[in-house]
């Protein structure tokens, strides 16, 4: 008996409408717009020097809480998409790495030349293959912990120096300017090394502010209360004046030919009254 002819019925592929045609999530994503404008917004304060540069180190830390913000919220709200992953990388990029590389060449490094802008680019590109292998495990690793140093925690560990030094130079009488360079080179590196680390951090995802958490966590929120609105409290417009007046009138040291002049000029004035 012959088999029977088999007929093969093609059948027709549903069409895959592309992502952006559905349309985008709004609030996570003006949220993650207003931290690109705020690290946009810095890099012109920085660009425009002397007092801007305290302007520039908060608005870093404002697209910080613009950041801890959108990703809180599409979580909540259950908005997370693709695209606003790639466009919160994109954001942080320039708000977490150039913003605060621009900052710190400007601020502190450019007196070593060729070393400062090779440092404050390592750190740019240390935070770029940071966002890069965060996309790339991000369905592979444990969401309570980072891989690496955030690089949202790299530029508030930069915008916080600025702002500390400001505040103790006010405190230290004019005194604080001295070592900043050396500070800042040393601690570019650092958090350059930190971001590409295997270290695990812990990520603060998974943390209910309506549920029941030990005393000491209490304690430790209160105290980067305090931190923040006492180191971060808006200096006087003289105070950042004189930051930079301070060390262009400063008077030379008196050495032997300054002492010299003085005894002549003494001399002359007494034998003048004679």
């Amino acid at each position: 008996m012959d088999n029977p002819p088999v007929y093969a019925v093609r059948l027709r592929r549903r069409r895959r409408i592309p992502p952006l045609r559905k349309g985008v999530y709004l609030l996570p994503n003006l949220l993650t717009s207003a931290g690109l404008f705020s690290g946009f917004y810095s890099i012109i304060c920085t660009l425009n020097g002397g007092k801007w540069y305290w302007y520039a180190a908060v608005m870093i830390l404002l697209a910080q809480l613009c950041d801890a913000l959108d990703g809180r919220i599409a979580r909540l709200t259950r908005s997370t998409s693709s695209f606003g992953i790639q466009y919160d990388s994109l954001a942080d990029l320039v708000a977490f790495g150039v913003a605060p590389g621009i900052l710190v060449y400007q601020w502190a490094l450019r007196p070593w030349g060729r070393w400062g802008w090779l440092a404050a680019s390592l750190y740019v590109t240390c935070g770029a293959l940071r966002l890069a292998r965060f996309n790339v495990q991000i369905a592979s690793v444990e969401k309570r912990y980072f891989v690496g140093l955030p690089i949202p925690a790299a530029a508030d560990v930069i915008a916080a120096t600025v702002l500390l030094h400001y505040r103790l130079y006010h405190w230290l009488g004019g005194e604080g300017e001295t070592g900043k360079h050396i500070t800042m080179l040393l601690l570019i590196f650092a958090v350059a090394a930190l971001m590409v680390s295997e270290i695990r951090y812990y990520s603060f995802k998974e943390i209910r502010f309506h549920h029941r958490h030990p005393f000491p966590v209490l304690l430790g929120l209160i105290l980067l209360i305090y931190l923040a609105v006492g180191g971060g409290a808006l200096p006087r417009h003289r105070e950042l004046r004189g930051l930079g007046a301070a060390q262009r009138h400063r008077a030379p040291p008196a050495g032997p030919p300054a002492r010299a002049r003085r005894r002549r000029g003494a001399a002359r004035g007494a034998g003048g009254r004679a």
